[in-house]
């Protein structure tokens, strides 16, 4: 098996649908790719890079993504997204994320997730949910 390492990509192309778009989502009353959809698949490559080397009961979540859309893209055209693993420190991976349609690069992005123990999380998450059950703590 292969050994997680910087310039692992992954690379995906995505129809740019309906669903797709600002309109749609109410992220602007325009009929063109948005922004939330163009993050959630930069997201999904990330991931993807990462995740499977993590083991069982291990996966990555979102720190931070700073994004740029730089040009729209209608429905019926092509987005190809593609990140890169940049960087790993400790359990941060940091990935860079250009995403082009057919006609030019349309968005850009520098994002970190962080490895997670998921029974941690759930624990996590577990305590959350009791202090807004019982706000007295």
């Amino acid at each position: 098996m292969k050994e997680l390492e910087l310039g692992l990509f992954a690379e995906k192309s995505f129809p740019v649908e309906e669903k797709d778009t600002a309109a749609h989502l109410g992220s602007g009353g325009v009929p063109v790719y948005a922004t939330p959809t163009m993050v959630l698949h930069m997201e999904e490559m990330a991931l993807g890079i990462v995740d499977p080397f993590l083991g069982k009961g291990r996966a990555t979540v979102g720190a931070s993504i700073c994004v740029k859309h730089l040009a729209p893209t209608p429905v019926g055209m092509t987005v190809r997204i593609r990140a890169e693993l940049v960087g790993i420190e400790g359990r941060k991976y940091v990935f860079r994320i250009e995403a082009w349609d057919e006609v030019e690069k349309i968005g850009e992005a520098d994002h970190v997730r962080v490895a997670m123990d998921l029974d941690r999380l759930g624990e996590k998450i577990a305590k959350k949910r009791a202090a807004i059950a019982d706000p007295r703590g």
